[in-house]
């Protein structure tokens, strides 16, 4: 194959839409509306979809790891936009630091899991 991928993006679901919306607008991600029941939402080289759209099995199995470039800045980041404060159902977890790096989690009001890490 000789082509050049520029991006992926993954579809997720929400429970609530306009929460969802919500939530990732405040987690510093610009949105593009495409219709009534799905959106893009784009930072710097990353994107991806949110569907008005609920299967709890799959959304409980849904998750996106974020390679960052310093996992502890970016933590005190999340922790500083206080999101399990506005959200329901959203939880931070610390970071932890495992054989092959580290990582910090953070559960969407739908319960979709971001890894948020930096690879040693």
């Amino acid at each position: 194959m000789n082509r050049k991928i520029k991006s992926i993006r993954p579809f997720i679901g929400s429970k609530n839409f306009e929460i969802s919306r919500s939530f990732y607008r405040d987690l510093g991600f610009e949105e593009i509306v495409l219709d009534a029941k799905m959106a893009v939402f784009k930072t710097e080289e990353i994107a991806f979809y949110l569907q008005d759209y609920y299967d709890k099995n799959w959304i409980e199995n849904t998750m996106i790891f974020v390679e960052v470039e310093n996992v502890e800045l970016y933590y005190s980041e999340l922790l500083a936009l206080n999101l399990p404060q506005k959200y329901e159902g959203v939880k931070l977890t610390p970071i932890k630091h495992l054989d092959w790096g580290s990582e910090c989690f953070l559960h969407d009001p739908s319960g979709v899991l971001w890894h948020f890490g930096k690879f040693k």
